[in-house]
């Protein structure tokens, strides 16, 4: 006969760490699919949270940016609307300087209409480079060809192929 003490008897096993957990906390052990279930459970309790927590902070952020952006605009159409004021002190100036009210006008007027041409002139340049979409039509050609092409069956009979 063998002792204990010899190794060749059969080992205890000693309990793990989590057998003394289950075994203290009077909670029978659960089958890994419940493990599993209750884990996806959490993860997606957890995914749904941070997806409300984005929301909520994309929402503020948005609110943010647009009173911003309205801000921004209201100071675009102030500026443009004090750009007439800055002219009308042009003409004034002209005035000062001793030519007659209404040339000074009609001088500001001419530097408006130079500048309207000019940025015609240009529009125009810009516009005769514009292209066609050449790739977008092809393939829009393609799509086309591949959509109306029947099934192998319902081909028309009186087209044949020569190999």
């Amino acid at each position: 006969m063998s002792s204990p003490a010899s190794g060749s008897t059969v080992s205890s096993v000693h309990p793990g760490p989590s057998d003394d957990r289950a075994r203290h906390s009077g909670q029978p052990e659960q089958p890994i699919g419940a493990l599993f279930g209750t884990a996806s459970e959490h993860i997606s309790t957890l995914v749904r949270a941070e997806v409300e927590l984005a929301k909520a902070e994309i929402t503020t952020s948005a609110k943010r940016g647009g009173i911003g952006a309205g801000m921004f605009g209201a100071a675009g159409v102030i500026l443009l609307f004090s750009v007439v004021f800055l002219f009308i002190a042009l003409a004034e100036g002209l005035v000062a300087l001793g030519l007659p009210r209404w040339v000074s006008y009609l001088i500001v007027w001419a530097f408006f209409v130079a500048l309207a041409g000019l940025l015609a002139l240009i529009g125009m340049r810009l516009l005769k480079k514009v292209k066609a979409p050449e790739r977008t039509i092809e393939t829009l050609k393609d799509s086309k060809e591949l959509l109306s092409r029947q099934a192998p069956g319902q081909r028309n009979i009186g087209i044949a192929r020569t190999p």
